[in-house]
């Protein structure tokens, strides 16, 4: 096992751009700092994507602090461009981002905490922030378990384009902005179901001709505080879907479904009564956190992160790039410098201070 000297001021888990924005702050603070990332390559996780999958933000909209996202500010970029911008971020301003380096357990340590990573070393540093983002384990409800291993199932997080499934209908399960436009692309080579359990906001991406995101940030909503009136508003009524409607999935084909509620063999069947015999079944069911690295008394509440706006009650330790963490912005690629400019803050204050005396309770 290889120790490295230290420890270092701060080491940040996690090089997507939530990762990537932190440490541009942390550089220019003169910090001495790593950033450790699982995967091969910068950007690997947009990527790893679906091949047509564009953002629903503008280009003006996606940049990280100190470098504008290439090209005309009202086009929207596609996953391999937001991939090839962070890999550009981290080379043009030299951060120091430590590639295939997935840490398996975070722990105290007399000196701040202790980060072992797969490959049996180990990092020291006396403060640290999670950044590893929202899609951590993709998810799929036992359902699918029952159904006949002949039935193709990918979740999206896997899906790639519609040549990669075998011919047939499939079933989309999930009515996020992810099954949506993977049930579009779908529709133009086959038949196509989707089942949505609840019916979500849905916005045009250009209301009035102009980008959605020039309203959200002209009245505040992207960056109104997780517990204002709005911002609990926004939260109850779920995912907002942007761009695409169920008017559009009709016209396109697409048939709907109620929530899927079982499945046996080749049968799906749904909240009605219905059912339908599948071939091919994409889950655009979301993700879970995985916390189970994560071996830090008072740092979780019931799995999940305990914080207020990324500060956690145990000294030293954060989050960043949560959804809702401070706003709706703050799991999004163009609004995550906000958060991360408030944890650089906290930061600087904590290393000029000392370490805190005691864990507080947060959450």
């Amino acid at each position: 096992m290889t120790v490295f000297d230290g420890p270092l001021d701060v080491i940040v888990v996690g090089g997507g751009q939530a990762g990537l924005a932190l440490a541009w702050h942390l550089k220019r603070q003169g910090m001495r700092f790593l950033v450790l990332d699982a995967g091969s390559e910068i950007g690997h996780v947009w990527r790893s994507r679906w091949d047509s999958l564009t953002l629903f933000t503008a280009a003006r909209y996606d940049a990280l602090p100190g470098l504008d996202f290439p090209g005309p500010a009202d086009r929207y970029p596609n996953k391999d461009e937001v991939a090839d911008y962070l890999r550009d971020y981290a080379a043009a301003f030299e951060l120091p981002v430590r590639l295939n380096t997935r840490v398996v357990r975070l722990s105290r340590a007399a000196d701040g905490f202790a980060l072992v990573t797969g490959d049996g070393e180990t990092y020291r540093a006396r403060q640290v922030v999670v950044a590893t983002g929202p899609f951590q384990t993709p998810f799929i409800p036992p359902v699918g378990g029952r159904l006949d291993p002949a039935v193709t199932q990918v979740h999206s997080s896997g899906y790639r384009r519609p040549a990669d499934l075998p011919d047939g209908p499939v079933l989309v399960v999930g009515g996020g902005n992810s099954g949506m436009q993977i049930a579009a692309e779908l529709a133009a080579t086959r038949s196509v179901h989707l089942s949505i359990g609840s019916t979500l906001t849905t916005l045009p991406q250009r209301p009035l001709g102009v980008d959605l995101f020039w309203w959200l940030t002209r009245l505040g909503v992207v960056t109104k505080p997780a517990d204002s009136r709005l911002a609990r508003r926004m939260r109850d009524r779920g995912e907002l879907l942007i761009g695409t409607s169920r008017r559009a999935l009709r016209r396109a084909g697409v048939a709907f479904r109620p929530r899927l509620v079982g499945a046996e063999g080749t049968q799906a069947r749904f909240e009605d009564g219905g059912t339908l015999q599948v071939r091919n079944v994409v889950w655009a069911t979301g993700f879970r956190p995985d916390y189970s690295w994560l071996d830090v008394d008072g740092a979780l509440a019931d799995g999940r992160p305990a914080h207020r706006r990324g500060v956690t009650g145990v000294p030293g330790l954060y989050f960043l790039g949560l959804p809702w963490q401070h706003s709706r912005g703050s799991a999004l690629l163009g609004f995550v410098k906000h958060d991360a400019a408030y944890l650089a803050e906290r930061i600087t204050a904590f290393a000029g201070a000392g370490p805190y005396p005691s864990v507080e309770r947060v959450g």
